[in-house]
């Protein structure tokens, strides 16, 4: 019998790897959306593939209660300071942070904006089809005005869904697993932030066939964006590149997490047989083929309607 305390993406590494490998079935195989979430979301994907053979989905956690955790600041000025301030008022154990310190470490997420200009660096083009998983956007659509100026095909559940969205409004978790069945189906995946969903869908991107998952390298990012008028874009797009390479999803980009989680299921997913070919994702054909039977992993306390077991 194994007891699942942390029902994510984390598996300890000081397990049995046998062990670690039913931890990574249970994760992976044991949870599935109940059948609205999952029709609505096959719906978005398809319609995602009627209009363009190839899209990227873009998680975007930009909510106002987020960024004012985080501590950082992202250029609206006064007004943004005090908003952000007296929402870190629920927080009475939230220490005082350095925003410039936050962000020069690599902890603060990419603003939409941000995004955008490191997926063109990266080479992907205007007419690229982008589908945006998010809740409510700091700023609204001021905020996303750049990154849809940069894509303008730009969609969002609202946008693909809208009167079959309304009985999903009022459950934000159902909203959140929408979002993530679109992601999951996506030819690339895209964060903004190095958390809980983004951190499971990567694992499970892995897990069930490999697709590209492209992660942001905030630490060294956060200098080239504040730097971004002082360099030519040719420039700018090289160092970007240069960057974020070992954050594009490789199949051998996986590696141990600090401490005692893995980020990703590395050992549930590379052979050990000496083979240094089969050590690489590449050689594991068995899970290449997606099964349509397997649906995602999601769960929210107080919502139990999202998934089924």
């Amino acid at each position: 019998v194994l007891q699942l305390t942390k029902f994510d993406y984390r598996l300890a590494n000081n397990i049995d790897e046998e062990l670690q490998k039913l931890r990574c079935r249970a994760n992976f195989h044991a949870l599935r959306f109940t059948k609205p979430i999952q029709e609505l979301g096959q719906k978005l994907v398809l319609r995602m593939r009627e209009m363009a053979i190839r899209f990227i989905a873009v998680h975007l956690r930009f909510e106002p209660d987020m960024l004012a955790f985080s501590g950082c600041y992202f250029g609206g000025g006064d007004k943004e300071r005090y908003e952000l301030a007296e929402i870190r008022k629920r927080w009475e154990t939230l220490p005082d942070l350095d925003a410039d310190g936050e962000r020069s470490r690599g902890k603060c997420p990419l603003t939409p904006h941000e995004v955008g200009l490191m997926l063109r660096a990266l080479g992907f083009a205007n007419d690229t089809y982008i589908y945006v998983a998010s809740g409510e956007i700091y700023g609204g659509e001021e905020t996303l005005r750049p990154l849809r100026d940069l894509f303008p095909n730009f969609y969002t559940k609202e946008k693909l869904a809208n009167e079959e969205l309304k009985p999903f409004l009022p459950f934000s978790s159902r909203l959140a697993a929408i979002d993530y069945i679109v992601c999951d189906e996506s030819d690339v995946f895209v964060t903004n932030n190095n958390g809980n969903m983004a951190r499971i869908l990567a694992g499970r991107r892995r897990y069930m066939g490999h697709k590209r998952t492209i992660r942001p390298n905030a630490k060294r990012l956060s200098s080239l964006f504040m730097e971004r008028d002082k360099k030519d874009w040719d420039t700018f797009a090289r160092k970007v590149k240069a960057v974020q390479r070992g954050y594009m999803g490789e199949p051998d980009e996986m590696r141990p997490g600090r401490g005692e989680f893995h980020e990703y299921p590395y050992s549930c997913i590379c052979k050990k047989n000496g083979d240094p070919e089969s050590e690489q994702v590449r050689g594991n054909q068995g899970l290449k083929n997606r099964s349509k039977e397997e649906e995602p992993v999601l769960g929210a306390k107080g919502d139990e309607q999202v998934f089924l077991i």
